[in-house]
């Protein structure tokens, strides 16, 4: 009897080390990026080729719902109280975050993507998209204090620190050499789709 017992949780157990097995390897395999940063190389049709700011060549199946965003370069002095931007913050040596960019949203895109997430444009960056709520001038420039919905942030903005607005663009815009930021995401098949992209004008590489 024991012997039998022995025969009947032995598979058991080896599909149980398989199991855990598989996961692990899951685990371990990195998350698909979900945007990439780059220069258009070229397009076909509907395929996107882009050389990413690491020197990879990435192809984008643009959707058939695509939306293109320009980005344009705008002032401090236009970051008002009630605007609602997106601001990449890396941690900042006094504790306050410093702004790495920041991007005014137009009303038609209030509210996009609010809240505060880690962000991979640099290491121990995130992205909080708020509402500004104050505006404090100094000799180094400016600090915000933004609201979003689960929060609120203190944000150190320098005189140098880049500031752009989105304004309507059109897929015309991609075209080589346009410096682009795509939103993405991975098909059943394998390939990567993109629905969004945000491309610079008169020389802008998109900052966030």
């Amino acid at each position: 009897m024991p012997f039998r017992r022995t025969q009947f949780v032995r598979p058991f157990i080896a599909l149980a080390m398989v199991t855990a097995s598989t996961l692990y390897a899951i685990a371990q395999q990195p998350p698909t990026p979900t945007r990439v940063r780059g220069t258009v190389a070229g397009v076909d049709g509907d395929t996107l080729a882009v050389k990413s700011r690491s020197g990879e060549d990435v192809k984008l199946h643009m959707a058939g719902n695509i939306v293109v965003l320009g980005l344009t370069k705008i002032a401090l002095s236009d970051v008002k109280v009630g605007s609602f931007i997106g601001t990449t913050t890396v941690p900042g040596p006094d504790g306050v975050p410093k702004a790495v960019e920041v991007h005014v949203f137009p009303e038609n895109m209030r509210g996009t993507g609010e809240g505060s997430r880690p962000w991979d444009l640099k290491p121990n960056s995130s992205m909080t998209n708020a509402t500004v709520a104050q505006s404090v001038v100094s000799n180094d420039g400016h600090t915000l204090l933004v609201k979003y919905k689960d929060g609120e942030k203190k944000v150190a903005v320098s005189p140098d620190t880049p500031i752009v607005t989105y304004v309507a663009g059109d897929k015309s815009e991609l075209k080589a050499g346009a410096r682009i930021i795509a939103f993405m995401k991975k098909l059943p098949d394998g390939s990567l789709e993109t629905d969004r992209v945000s491309v610079g004008r008169d020389g802008i590489t998109p900052p966030m």
